[in-house]
């Protein structure tokens, strides 16, 4: 583990991602964006190399990180999964590397899965998942705002790896994620979602209802190319006009001006944070 408590290990991570059964596509051709996201304020799309690491950068370290390779960085915004303190993470912070000309994706850790192995502050089940969602979607508007992310940011749920063949399980993680999304959209927000390809995202891409499903697909595939397009999972129908992108890559141990992070790569090409 190299982030410490970053969402899970990776190891462990890398492990019940490929149990779940790799490389599984969705067929048929199925409208992506949902109705509600046609009324919210227009977004602010980012097309290039993001990346993401478990606790924000100083704002020093990210002065020296813009070198023209990564023009977006990932920030853990809120959720009771949350897996590491952010001390740099401040409205101040927020103002000064987004006027410095960096791109920010707010992640919330929200309730994971009543069928995911292991301990998590949060976790939902059958009966509490709408509760949970609509909760969490409200806390993360709450946690976004207090950064100075406006209305028309893209907020994105975090759902870790689990065992999608458990149909209760299975149901439980879609009625939490519609929840999520009817109350982040509600604010006047977009409903990103990051999930794996073997699981989570395929969960929300594959599923019959299509209501209130994320309006952005961030797929985990780490398969080191950095594309959202030839490698797309899924239906070529789907998460199509900037709404899609894809962590190809992870623990890559970088330095750059003197300052050494460990990060996920990710090809972007979705909405971000609206700031100032």
């Amino acid at each position: 583990m190299t982030h410490p408590r970053h969402r899970q290990s990776k190891r462990r991570r890398y492990l019940t991602w490929s149990a779940a059964g790799v490389a599984l596509a969705a067929t048929g051709a199925i409208v992506a964006q949902t109705a509600t996201a046609t009324t919210l304020p227009a977004p602010q799309t980012y097309t290039g190399r993001a990346f993401d690491t478990c606790t924000a950068p100083s704002l020093s370290a990210m002065k020296a990180w813009k070198t023209g390779f990564y023009g977006a960085a990932a920030v853990y915004v809120g959720g009771k999964n949350r897996g590491c303190a952010q001390p740099n993470l401040t409205a101040s912070w927020v103002k000064s590397v987004s006027a410095s000309g960096w791109k920010l994706v707010p992640l919330y850790v929200g309730a994971q899965p009543p069928c995911q192995s292991g301990a998590n502050p949060e976790k939902m089940t059958a009966t509490t998942a709408a509760s949970l969602g609509t909760t969490d979607g409200t806390d993360a508007v709450t946690k976004a705002t207090a950064l100075g992310m406006k209305p028309g940011t893209a907020l994105y749920l975090d759902m870790e790896s689990y065992d999608t063949t458990n149909t209760s399980c299975n149901n439980a993680v879609l009625s939490y994620v519609r929840a999520w999304d009817k109350a982040v959209h509600a604010k006047g927000y977009w409903a990103g979602f990051y999930g794996f390809r073997s699981s989570s995202a395929k969960a929300v891409a594959t599923a019959t209802n299509r209501t209130d499903l994320p309006d952005i697909l961030w797929y985990a595939l780490w398969d080191k190319v950095n594309t959202t397009t030839t490698d797309w999972p899924f239906a070529s129908t789907q998460w199509t006009g900037h709404r899609r992108a894809h962590q190809y890559m992870v623990n890559s141990k970088e330095s750059r001006g003197g300052y050494a992070i460990t990060v996920d790569r990710d090809a972007w090409d979705a909405p971000v944070a609206i700031v100032g």
